[in-house]
């Protein structure tokens, strides 16, 4: 394999990866990404387009399609071009594209994408292979791949194919391929990729996320589509243990990506002794606003919190009225509720005033109810905590999320129910616990909920204990935890020096531990209710975690009425 790349590209400095597992489940396959990946050496920029790639990312494009459009692409470009330089390449590549078929047809036609390059290499192989009037025009824009010359015009067709078919709203949210090259070298080296490293806590996070970018851009085979579909199966994180001083370094990190705690380091301190206990002693608690309500100093992250926010209120104005409809919905949901509970009614006591219709009973009969009273109903029992799931797993459902944490915060707001609302997401052994607002603020808190970014893991379990602690401390008699989240509890460990490793957290192991958080509230009188936001594949879980009080969303248009069934049957109960 590494023959076939230097032969090809006439650099004998060039290093590459050999891919033994591709290898042993096509030969033909491996060998052709090598001749490709010395091919595009070759006639093209490997670092531009690698550059290329990362910013695109960088401004939320979706990866793995990314990954697997500029694979195409690239497979166009330099298919025709080696052909005609060495002809004994066509048969080592009609052999790959045979085995790719057989391997992965039934998976490409479950996707747009997948019909797309199934459609290119099928006619590769065959001539002619009938489409779908759309896919064949974005086909014929793939074949405009062999007539470039240099890399700039590679990217401009590998950019127009992903704003066509992957995310049509791309430029009109982040502007065009213009605006891609502008994202600056310091903007990238700034963000935090790991959520998109294969390893965790690499030093040089931006040149290994290039580095694996670059390597992969060239396989015919889409092995990251496979790696995310096999997430589940086989997720081999390590524990990694940090000396005294990283650590120390790591609570500087976390205040200068997430913002200034606003509890005391004493209250803080507190806290964390108290919740961080059992299979969480090795972890931390930080309470947070955001960075951008207190931030430390002005960072990329602070910037790049700014970009995410505008996102959010761009999505809110493109579904405004699905977002007020859901919002008027829910509110009446709940104010009939609650009419049942306002209502006075006037029962017979034995104090209150008389009713002289009933004085004939004083000696001839043991009820002595003489009087009237009105009884009152009272709403001001009840007290709601709404908690998000805020982990790179929702990176992709972002926007959405936070318009159903806004949604039902303004409707609690318009009945006059006490709220709070927090996300939370886990970065190296701190759980960040960010407040978007207090149960007794004013609604014009409730715009904080567009501050709402994502990244990092999750460690749903710590988080639900946290809120639920705060929730137990209210007086009201009836509490209420709603949990926005995907079902998928998941996090890598750092432990500090000298302590027990316990068993990362994932799997049955994380599920079991929320699922027990869940129940310990339920048993101390407060109603769960879990709003799944993920995808579907991962209901198991959330029937595991949140027994039968848990709403699937699949659209956002029903969203109000599904919360609030949940809710009118809590405002009803003991009436």
């Amino acid at each position: 394999m590494k023959n076939l790349l230097w032969t090809v590209s006439g650099d004998y400095k060039l290093e590459m990866k050999a891919d033994l597992a591709a290898f042993r489940r096509s030969k033909y396959i491996a060998l052709y990404d090598s001749i490709k990946q010395g091919a595009f050496a070759r006639y093209y920029d490997k670092e531009l387009m690698g550059l290329y790639l990362v910013k695109k990312v960088f401004l939320q494009a979706d990866e793995v399609s990314l990954t697997a459009l500029a694979q195409l692409c690239i497979e166009e470009a330099v298919g025709g071009k080696l052909e005609q330089e060495r002809p004994g390449v066509r048969n080592v590549r009609n052999k790959a594209l045979r085995d790719l078929m057989d391997l992965e047809f039934e998976r490409m036609s479950m996707t747009t994408l997948g019909r797309l390059r199934a459609a290119v290499f099928q006619e590769a192989l065959r001539g002619t292979y009938p489409v779908e009037k759309r896919i064949d025009n974005w086909r014929r824009q793939v074949y405009q791949c062999r007539e470039t010359e240099d890399t700039m015009e590679l990217i401009r067709i590998i950019d127009s194919l992903y704003n066509q078919i992957i995310d049509p709203k791309f430029e009109q949210v982040h502007g065009g391929l213009k605006s891609v090259l502008a994202v600056t070298m310091q903007e990238l080296a700034e963000y935090d990729w790991q959520d998109f490293l294969t390893e965790e806590l690499y030093e040089e996070a931006l040149e290994e996320y290039v580095k694996q970018l670059t390597e992969r851009m060239t396989d015919l085979d889409d092995k990251a589509g496979k790696e995310e579909e096999k997430k589940e199966q086989q997720v081999q994180k390590k524990i990694t243990v940090i000396s005294p001083e990283l650590l120390e370094k790591s609570h500087t990190y976390v205040e200068l990506n997430y913002g200034k705690s606003y509890l005391s380091p004493t209250e803080e301190k507190r806290l964390n002794h108290l919740l961080c206990r059992d299979i969480h002693s090795d972890c931390s608690l930080y309470f947070t606003e955001g960075i951008l309500k207190n931030p430390v100093k002005r960072n990329y992250q602070l910037e790049y919190a700014k970009r995410l926010k505008s996102k959010n209120i761009f999505l809110y104005h493109d579904k405004h009225r699905i977002v007020k409809r859901n919002i008027y919905v829910l509110t009446e949901i709940l104010r009939k509720a609650m009419v049942l509970r306002n209502e006075t009614v006037e029962v017979l006591s034995d104090s209150g005033n008389i009713v002289p219709s009933r004085l004939w009973r004083v000696g001839r009969s043991q009820d002595a109810r003489l009087f009237t009273r009105e009884l009152k109903g009272d709403t001001a029992d009840f007290v709601v905590d709404v908690l998000i799931d805020a982990s790179g797993s929702q990176m992709s459902r972002q926007g959405d999320v936070a318009l159903q944490g806004y949604i039902i915060s303004e409707a609690l707001s318009n009945v006059e129910i006490p709220h709070r609302v927090m996300s939370f997401c886990t970065f190296w052994d701190y759980t960040i616990l960010q407040r978007f607002r207090e149960y007794d603020d004013d609604r014009k808190e409730n715009a904080n909920l567009f501050n709402y970014v994502t990244s990092s893991n999750n460690r749903d379990g710590l988080a639900i204990k946290a809120t639920g602690y705060g929730l137990l401390q209210r007086e009201e008699e009836k509490k209420i935890l709603i949990v926005l989240s995907d079902g998928r509890p998941y996090d890598v460990i750092v432990n500090r020096p000298n302590a027990r490793n316990p068993k990362p957290y994932q799997g049955e192991y994380a599920v079991r531990d929320t699922g027990h958080e869940i129940r310990k509230l339920r048993n101390l009188g407060v109603s769960v209710l879990g709003v799944f936001a993920g995808e579907e594949k991962d209901l198991k879980t959330e029937k595991k975690i949140f027994g039968k009080d848990f709403a699937y969303i699949r659209d956002i248009a029903g969203f109000s009425r599904i919360v609030g069934r949940y809710l009118t049957k809590q405002l009803e109960e003991d009436v």
